[in-house]
């Protein structure tokens, strides 16, 4: 459990063994910050779109990959913007978030 709790305050920790590191992190966040942010905000808080914060409590990997991809309740997709690796590594940033 305490692995859980030190994996959301070091970005060299690995989530539940799904290998998110420091650089997987920093190009998720990058692509959040191009992609995401005017709708959802630099705190992921939320604007337009939905608070994100602890969207990883919420929704799996999968399912966030999916709303990524084919856009969900006012959300556009981007399957056409992003390419699947991409979507890949924002959904498991986003899925860390607890």
């Amino acid at each position: 459990m305490s692995a859980v709790a030190l994996s959301a305050c070091s970005s060299q920790a690995t989530d539940q063994g799904q290998g998110m590191t420091a650089s997987a992190d920093a190009k998720a966040e990058a692509i959040y910050k191009k992609q995401c942010l005017s709708c959802h905000a630099a705190d992921l808080r939320g604007k337009v779109g939905p608070g994100l914060q602890e969207i990883g409590s919420k929704m799996t990997e999968q399912q966030l990959f999916g709303i990524i991809q084919d856009g969900a309740r006012g959300m556009p997709a981007f399957k056409k913007v992003l390419s699947t690796d991409e979507i890949q590594a924002l959904s498991q940033w986003l899925s860390t978030k607890k």
